[in-house]
């Protein structure tokens, strides 16, 4: 494992609060001139003058980054390479790599849900979830899995998605006969969010999993870079950072050692999300089983674009290999064009919501690709050190970048045969929580109204009569997608309700 994280340029992940001696004189010598000869020996310029916690809290930050592998990216991100001037080349992917829930045979959908849950059974299926945000536009400084979106029974995103693992694993167990049936959940934090999370879910009592099963780890961070290509300090102790982006979640998956807990576990598949859509089926038997029927490395799940304006990315075929193509990227022209196989509706319409099957035979590789993902820049006001005073300054323009990650940046490294696209119901299944309340679009409303009108829709479809507005809560442990609810045929509810367990 060691060699692996040598390989990645990337050090340890923290020494877990432990109080840390400070460096040896010849260590320092060593990694300064590390510094100095990538022309950033800067960031020891008021070394000497920090106290001895200090001085080995700045030693192991600087520890973790690979100066040489930091120039490169800053000069691929402020000095990008000319391109090729030919416009790219823009298809929906092929036929033969997708399906839909839409118009796909019930025939082929229950195949699918019965093949997913075989491979549940057999504990060959994992969830990753991608929870590194803080519900700062929400109002809140809490990691955005803590959030409270109103139901009636007051659960947290958390707590929703939790209890999908534990019925569709119930599901699962109760099919193959198997006493004992594991999703193991691998949680991906952030630097500000990873210890609130520990804490909720351990005050929580990890909402009914068994906590060896659960895994709470925390994305990368790189140096912001100034506008000269040289690494910021933030103060005279520590390098301005920040959070990788998404795409960061492959080095965390090899740092943090959850590949190596994958392996053990014999996980083929894998199901990868993002905490703020409360209606994530986690681990869903339907899309593990149409990714695994395929045979493929990589698939995603897409909704269908609302109209050609929507500002989504779109995945589709871009000279070839499989691409997230952002909206801005696309003329007026190709947004509108229509599917000539079906009227009416756009030729580009797979809507990229970030849900993400991954074969765990691809992860495998990750320290073979992960260098060559690009680096995406945003230009920022970052506070940082003045080298002459130590003072920190803020900014009143632009003074360097932030590099990040996409998860979707590896899609063009597999061949087109390797990927797969499954579209579902975006009232089914994705309603983010991004905005502010009374936002009116992603808020928690519109969340809230996602969950409770989709409970209401199963139990009238099992039979139900539902009076008055305000729709209906069912608990995933009732119910994973509106399977499972044969008493309430017949019965009368009285909206808003809720419908639980107990």
């Amino acid at each position: 494992m060691q060699a692996i994280k040598s390989a990645l340029h990337i050090g340890s992940n923290g020494t877990n609060g432990a109080a840390r001696p400070e460096p040896s004189a010849d260590a320092v010598a060593q990694l300064k001139q590390k510094y100095t000869d990538a022309q950033q020996g800067h960031v020891f310029s008021f070394y000497d003058s920090l106290a001895a916690d200090e001085k080995a809290a700045l030693y192991e930050q600087l520890s973790g980054f690979d100066p040489v592998r930091i120039n490169e990216y800053a000069q691929h991100a402020l000095k990008p390479a000319e391109t090729d001037k030919q416009p790219a080349v823009l298809e929906p992917l092929p036929e033969s790599a997708t399906a839909s829930i839409l118009d796909s045979k019930p025939e082929d959908i229950t195949k699918w849900y019965e093949s997913g849950l075989d491979l549940i059974g057999k504990n060959q299926v994992a969830v990753v979830l991608m929870a590194g945000g803080q519900g700062t536009r929400l109002g809140s400084s809490a990691p955005k899995g803590c959030y409270d979106i109103g139901l009636p029974s007051h659960k947290s995103l958390f707590q929703i998605q939790a209890e999908y693992i534990r019925k569709v694993q119930d599901l699962a167990s109760k099919k193959s006969g198997a006493q004992s049936v594991v999703v193991p959940w691998y949680v991906m934090t952030s630097g500000p969010t990873r210890k609130p999370t520990e804490e909720f879910f351990e005050k929580n009592n990890y909402f009914g999993l068994d906590r060896s099963n659960v895994q709470i780890f925390e994305q990368g961070v790189l140096p912001c870079i100034s506008n000269e290509g040289k690494i910021l300090l933030e103060n005279k102790g520590r390098v301005a950072v920040a959070p990788d982006g998404n795409g960061g979640i492959y080095q965390a998956l090899i740092l943090w050692g959850v590949l190596d807990d994958m392996r053990k576990r014999g996980v083929q598949h894998i199901h990868a999300y993002c905490v703020d859509n409360c209606l994530a089926k986690v681990a869903d038997p339907v899309f593990i089983g149409f990714s695994a029927a395929q045979d493929v490395d990589i698939a995603t799940k897409v909704v269908r674009k609302r109209n050609a304006t929507e500002s989504v990315g779109l995945v589709l075929s871009r000279n070839g290999k499989p691409d997230v193509v952002e909206y801005s990227e696309i003329d007026k022209a190709t947004a509108e064009a229509e599917d000539p196989s079906h009227p009416g509706v756009l030729k580009f319409r797979a809507a990229n919501i970030v849900n993400h099957y991954y074969s765990f035979r691809f992860l495998e590789t990750i320290p073979q690709w992960v260098h060559k993902l690009p680096h995406h820049v945003a230009r920022k006001k970052i506070p940082s050190a003045d080298l002459e005073t130590g003072e920190t300054v803020k900014p009143e323009k632009p003074n360097g970048i932030k590099l990040e990650q996409f998860v979707f940046d590896v899609f063009p490294m597999l061949p087109l045969e390797k990927f797969a696209c499954m579209e579902v119901k975006r009232e089914d299944e994705f309603s983010p929580l991004k905005n502010a309340k009374g936002t009116g679009q992603d808020d928690e409303d519109t969340s809230r109204a996602a969950v409770l009108g989709q409970g209401e829709k199963w139990a009238k479809a099992a039979g139900a009569i539902v009076v008055n507005d305000g729709g209906l809560e069912i608990s995933p442990l009732i119910s994973y997608g509106g399977e499972g609810l044969e008493k309430l045929n017949g019965k009368t509810i009285e909206a808003p309700a809720i419908i639980e367990l107990n």
